[in-house]
């Protein structure tokens, strides 16, 4: 200490606040902590109100603040409370990041997946919320606007929302990745969107032939039932089962909506989106929905 004016030397100040003289003369570099003056040899001297910004300093960087935060802060460009909310904002970012990255690395390991199939898996899982909403929002004006559609059902699926929560678990991550990859393809969207012509209800035609298939899905359930009782699709029994579920309806109209359905992967589709949801749902159904098309084409011939 300087005897005539009681200031700290660097070192001092070193030793009073447990702190590098390195990190001190930094600071001091860079105009966070101001000199009180300097001694007859030219050594940096502080005073008492130095002490007091030095110990501030610490506990903001300590808080995670960088430099230029601090600095405004101190000069009072910023309140304490506004910079503290930026970094709470970014943090949660940070936290999110990493979430993601946790589930993509549990589902690299679980898939054994190669690099190439890692930096992909990490870029599409990665994305922002507003570019995997515009991914949906894109689908779903491709695809669900071309239907002439009730406006009641119209809106409902203008307010479907398919994305991530913040702390996915592995299997929606997984999962999330090969739904984006498909509602990107150009085919699966052309086909979809035949599809949805075919099966969705129009203000003049309530249900389509062979929508029951995709949106009750008894149908799907009662094959299913079906198969593991054994029945074969060119079987009798085959025949009256879709005798009972169909009725008196068109089976070559039903045939057609069933297979465009097959052809547009619409039922993995419904998985997907069950899994990134979080839902459970009913399992996958393909091998039903093939069963059923084997067994109309019987009946039909």
């Amino acid at each position: 200490m300087d005897e005539r004016t009681g200031l700290l030397t660097i070192g001092e100040l070193a030793r009073r606040t447990g702190l590098p003289a390195r990190t001190l003369r930094f600071w001091s570099n860079e105009g966070v902590i101001a000199e009180a003056g300097r001694s007859a040899g030219g050594y940096r001297l502080f005073d008492a109100a130095g002490v007091a910004r030095v110990e501030l300093i610490r506990t903001l960087r300590e808080l995670g603040l960088g430099l230029d935060d601090v600095r405004r802060v101190l000069d009072r460009e910023d309140t304490v409370g506004d910079v503290a909310a930026a970094h709470v904002a970014a943090i949660d970012a940070q936290i999110r990041a990493l979430k993601v990255s946790r589930a993509v690395l549990s589902t690299v390991a679980q898939r054994g997946s190669t690099l190439e199939e890692t930096a992909l898996m990490n870029r599409l899982a990665r994305l922002s919320a507003a570019e995997r909403v515009q991914i949906i929002d894109e689908f779903k004006t491709e695809v669900f606007g071309r239907l002439d559609v009730e406006p009641a059902l119209r809106e409902r699926v203008q307010a479907l929302r398919i994305d991530l929560p913040e702390d996915p678990t592995p299997d929606q991550v997984d999962a999330w990745i090969e739904l984006a990859e498909l509602l990107q393809d150009p085919d699966f969207r052309s086909r979809l969107g035949a599809f949805l012509e075919l099966n969705t209800p129009t203000p003049e035609q309530k249900k389509p032939p062979g929508a029951n298939i995709w949106w009750a899905r008894q149908v799907v359930n009662t094959v299913a039932q079906a198969r593991q009782e054994g029945v074969e699709p060119g079987s009798a029994a085959a025949g009256e089962l879709i005798s009972t579920a169909f009725g008196d309806a068109d089976l070559t109209s039903v045939l057609a909506s069933l297979r465009a359905g097959i052809d547009a992967r619409a039922e993995r589709y419904r998985v997907l989106v069950g899994r990134v949801q979080g839902r459970q749902g009913a399992p996958d159904s393909t091998v039903d929905l093939y069963w059923l098309a084997t067994a109309l084409e019987v009946k039909l011939s």
